[in-house]
């Protein structure tokens, strides 16, 4: 079993892990607190909370999998070495499960203050949940499957002779494709719906600052596990976490630029009409009286 080498390290690792937490963690409540003052979704794409949704509930299973399954952890080290440390985190788990009920949330925000979009968005959406259930509930019964099913002689040896890959891992993989593949398209229609408008507004670059602090911690503990262990295996055992900061940083720059560069809020300088006749009268009108007075 792996152990760490050095203490200094170990506790670097687990303070960067819990602001990863904390930065992820808040940045969903910058837009819940903007909708609710607003009573409106306007600004915020449907598509990207819908994503976003399937994107931390396929990163929920695989975590909580990686993390608590023995079966899943001992496929991991026969595949990457029994000396290397599992790649996950209890704060990886924490934030999973805070990011599935807090997305949560901001969909339902959605419903209520924007159902006529999402009625006509309805025939769509049934169909995207449908597929999307449909593939949670086959990549579930099959890790199930393969767990229960992981203490056999049997399938101890095919795990380590034929495949070398245990088949609870590789619903894992696909797991993290998934997440990979919905991390990278989740960004998309925000980003496009913002150059369409030619603004930012509505999106909370709260969630931009925070997710992108976020991601940069998570790397970071990345790479201190990987300098403490003198291997790179962390990364690309676990490349779903390393692509998934990567692609977060390379959006939220993204964001940064639109928002700062490109469309950046134009501050209302409107004058009122009041003023403007005010200005244009002089200072001291005479009084009919002293009028009257010059005249005789």
């Amino acid at each position: 079993m792996a152990s760490w080498n050095s203490v200094e390290l170990e506790v670097l690792f687990y303070v960067l892990g819990w602001i990863s937490f904390c930065s992820w963690a808040i940045c969903f409540y910058p837009q819940l607190i903007l909708n609710f003052r607003r009573k409106s979704v306007q600004g915020l794409n449907f598509d990207f909370v819908v994503l976003n949704l399937t994107k931390h509930t396929s990163y929920l299973i695989y975590n909580a999998s990686l993390f608590f399954s023995s079966t899943v952890q001992r496929q991991y080290r026969q595949k990457y070495g029994f000396n290397q440390m599992i790649p996950v985190a209890v704060n990886d788990v924490a934030f999973s499960v805070h990011a599935v009920l807090m997305t949560a949330l901001t969909l339902f925000q959605i419903v209520i203050y924007d159902v006529s979009h999402c009625l006509a968005c309805a025939s769509a959406l049934c169909g995207l949940i449908t597929l999307i259930f449909a593939c949670f509930v086959f990549e579930i019964m099959l890790l199930l499957i393969c767990v229960y099913s992981g203490g056999t002689r049997n399938s101890r040896n095919c795990n380590s002779k034929k495949l070398g890959l245990g088949p609870s891992l590789r619903t894992l993989g696909i797991g993290c494709t998934l997440q990979i593949v919905m991390t990278t398209i989740k960004y998309m229609p925000q980003a496009v719906f913002n150059f369409q408008r030619k603004s930012t507004s509505g999106f909370s670059m709260g969630y931009v600052s925070f997710d992108f602090l976020g991601s940069a911690t998570s790397f970071c503990q990345m790479m201190v596990q990987s300098i403490d262990q003198r291997s790179w295996v962390n990364f690309y055992g676990n490349i779903g976490k390393t692509l998934l900061s990567l692609v977060s940083i390379f959006f939220d720059i993204l964001f940064m630029v639109q928002h700062f560069v490109l469309y950046p809020s134009k501050k209302k300088t409107d004058v009122s009409p009041s003023d403007d006749a005010v200005s244009k009268e002089p200072m001291l009108k005479p009084s009919y009286d002293q009028h009257q007075n010059d005249v005789c």
